[in-house]
């Protein structure tokens, strides 16, 4: 005996469920293909906008040494060229951004340096052709410690000075400029920085650059879990948004269940016409019609014949 078919019903539900399990499955791939979309806006959107927050160049001094006759004093300012461009040329500073420029020197606590007292210190930014688009002067002079604090350092950190890891020295931070804006049209390639003292003794000198944030520029930098959450967010409702509204515009033609045989549809009740059913045919055009009333016109009676001449 062969297995009764399945009921009606049962084959429609199964169908509905199909289409239900593939409506999510495709639902939940849109949502991972529209979040992963909405932090790869972000990202770029955060790399693009906001600038590295700091920059630092080590500045290689130059001088003379050919005066005479020799003596303690090097022959010239000591003198240094950096440029403002990436290792491949591109350009670092962002249009538009306001930076902090800052020397850092490292000098030892010699004698020479204590006796020095006040100096001055200048910087000079230029374009690519060689302008000066601005330039800064400042004074600087070491931080003042008496004989005995003197005495004290050098006990307590007695140990770190002989093996090495400390050294008598101090770190001064010259902020040559607060406001310097990098000019989208004159773009700055290079600074030319210059100590005007012939007898400072130094280990070494770099210039660091700090971007000055303000506005969401200031959020994203300093709030950057936040800026991520809500910028992942609102990318994610919108890219969902568009999603939701082409699933609309392309899923009004999608498939019907399948119809339910004729003794079902009896047993639920008269549904909607079916094509062909309770219609009446299509009528026939208008030129045919005629055709068929010309033809049942009935036939006309024969001529008479002509009269006969008179005789």
């Amino acid at each position: 005996m062969q297995a009764p078919p399945p009921l009606p019903w049962l084959r429609r539900g199964a169908w509905l469920a199909r289409r239900a399990a593939l409506g999510a499955g495709l639902a939940a791939g849109a949502a991972l293909l529209a979040l992963w979309a909405a932090a790869l806006l972000y990202a770029a959107f955060h790399c693009a906008y906001v600038p590295a927050s700091a920059l630092w160049r080590p500045l290689r001094m130059r001088f003379r040494t050919d005066c005479d006759p020799p003596g303690p004093e090097i022959c010239s300012f000591p003198t240094a060229n950096v440029s403002l461009l990436g290792p491949n040329r591109e350009k670092v500073l962002f249009p538009g951004q306001i930076y902090r420029l800052v020397l850092e020197l490292e000098v030892p606590e010699s004698p020479v340096n204590r006796a020095l007292g006040m100096f001055m210190v200048s910087i000079t930014i230029y374009d690519a052709d060689g302008r000066p688009l601005t330039s800064a002067a400042r004074s600087a002079m070491l931080h003042y410690r008496s004989r005995l604090l003197r005495t004290l350092d050098t006990v307590a950190f007695a140990a770190l000075f002989l093996t090495g890891f400390a050294e008598q020295k101090q770190t001064l931070e010259i902020e040559l400029s607060a406001a310097f804006r990098e000019d989208p049209f004159a773009p700055a390639v290079g600074a030319e920085v210059r100590i005007e003292s012939r007898r400072l003794q130094l280990y070494g000198a770099r210039l660091r650059l700090h971007a000055h944030f303000s506005g969401l520029r200031y959020l994203l930098f300093h709030f950057p879990l936040t800026s991520a959450v809500l910028g992942i967010a609102g990318n994610f409702a919108f890219l969902v948004l568009l999603l939701g509204a082409g699933a609309l515009q392309w899923g009004r033609g999608r498939a019907r269940p399948p119809p339910l045989p004729p003794q079902e549809q009896r047993s639920e009740g008269p549904g909607p016409p079916q094509e062909g059913e309770g219609q009446d045919p299509d009528p026939l055009p208008e030129e045919e019609e005629g055709e068929e009333e010309e033809e049942e016109e009935p036939s006309l009676s024969p001529l008479p014949s002509p009269t006969r001449g008179r005789k």
